[in-house]
């Protein structure tokens, strides 16, 4: 009997992900694939399917406008359950931590379906920062029989928690993602994009939406900004706002219509990868970023006060800045002033992989389920 696959994301940044996973997945003939999304993002989730070219076969549809972590997680327990009952998969896959994530692993859980996490082991030891990611994550720890982490650092977390199932390093799925969205010869679907990046100017792309930076430390990111601008003649920013309202509510009044400050609707992962390739600096409090900007050799300064990602950290691809307008123009400074600072950031080694995480996932999962079968049949044969 062959492998059956669940997978269940909800998110833009986990379709950008999982996807190339899921590609992989239904390549296999060993497989049967089958997808479910919850839509806890909607237009953003739907953007990333079309371009990877993935259907679902359920769509939970729990998407609304501010909508509580609690009314997430009982939407997906509710309407996952059923779909859990029909298609009774050998392992259900979730990603990172996001309460999508949780939900969906909890589900599973509860109807003795194990669970494989896909970027596993990643650790701010601050339960309130990312929040509700990290004791998300934590707890799907708990749950997963399968561990795939990025890195060697993610498994030295989870051995340090006393987790000791089947760990396995893979890379990070996001780097496979980029066989399926840049190319070099990219035309922007956003014509504004193309001029923009025509112009000699340093172009640096900023995103900042997480939950512990709305109120003040989002206002001190947004003074920041245009504290650097101003010293920095060559200097323009793009910056795609979330359509959180709470995060339009601070950054439209404080960067709106400032002179090489442009805000624009969120991006699509192409639009955005490819733009990425181009850029300067990118600043940011998304962990999905510090990933990808390593990739083209782009360094990231962290809009936080730390960050799970401590690899880019140790390589030199990252800087965490806070949230202070003070120390985020001081780190900027120096990224935008000394070219020696810039290049040992910017030529640092990718750690993150190589782009082949999905087929180190595909090929631990068929191993996994082979050594399953073999176990069942030695009970059944009294072996």
């Amino acid at each position: 009997m062959g492998l059956k696959v669940l997978t269940v994301f909800g998110t833009r940044p986990e379709a950008i992900k999982m996807c190339p996973l899921v590609k992989c997945l239904e390549e296999n003939t060993d497989i049967t694939s089958v997808v479910c999304v919850t839509s806890q993002h909607r237009e953003m989730l739907d953007q990333v399917l079309g371009i990877f070219h993935v259907v679902p076969e359920y769509d939970l549809g729990i998407m609304q406008q501010r909508q509580t972590i609690n009314e997430i997680m009982i939407k997906i327990l509710e309407r996952l359950d059923p779909i859990l009952q029909i298609e009774q998969p050998n392992i259900m896959l979730v990603h990172g931590d996001t309460t999508t994530g949780l939900a969906s692993a909890l589900a599973a859980f509860y109807r003795k379906i194990p669970v494989g996490h896909v970027e596993a082991g990643l650790r701010s030891y601050n339960r309130y920062s990312p929040f509700p990611e990290e004791i998300n994550r934590r707890l799907i720890s708990q749950i997963a029989e399968i561990h795939f982490a990025p890195t060697k650092e993610n498994v030295r977390n989870l051995l340090q928690e006393n987790i000791q199932d089947r760990l396995v390093i893979t890379g990070n799925t996001v780097i496979d993602s980029f066989k399926y969205t840049v190319s070099p010869n990219y035309i922007f679907k956003n014509t504004f994009l193309n001029k923009l990046i025509k112009k000699e100017k340093r172009l640096i792309i900023v995103t900042a939406h997480r939950r512990e930076s709305i109120g003040e430390a989002l206002k001190e990111i947004c003074s920041a900004i245009r504290t650097i601008v101003r010293e920095h003649k060559d200097v323009v920013v793009i910056y795609p706002v979330h359509p959180n309202p709470e995060v339009r509510e601070i950054v439209y009044p404080a960067l709106d219509q400032q002179e090489r400050i442009y805000l624009t609707e969120p991006l699509d992962v192409e639009e955005m990868h490819n733009l990425m390739s181009k850029s300067y600096l990118i600043m940011t409090d998304s962990g999905g970023l510090q990933e990808e900007a390593p990739y083209f050799h782009v360094p990231v300064i962290v809009l936080r006060k730390e960050t799970e990602r401590k690899e880019a950290v140790k390589a030199n691809t990252a800087v965490v800045a806070g949230v202070a307008e003070k120390h985020i123009v001081e780190v900027a400074n120096k990224l935008l002033t000394n070219d020696i600072t810039y290049r040992r950031m910017a030529l640092t080694e990718n750690p993150y992989g190589d782009g082949y995480a999905s087929e180190r996932i595909v090929m631990e999962l068929l191993q996994w389920h082979a050594k399953r079968k073999n176990n069942k049949l030695k009970v059944e044969g009294g072996v």
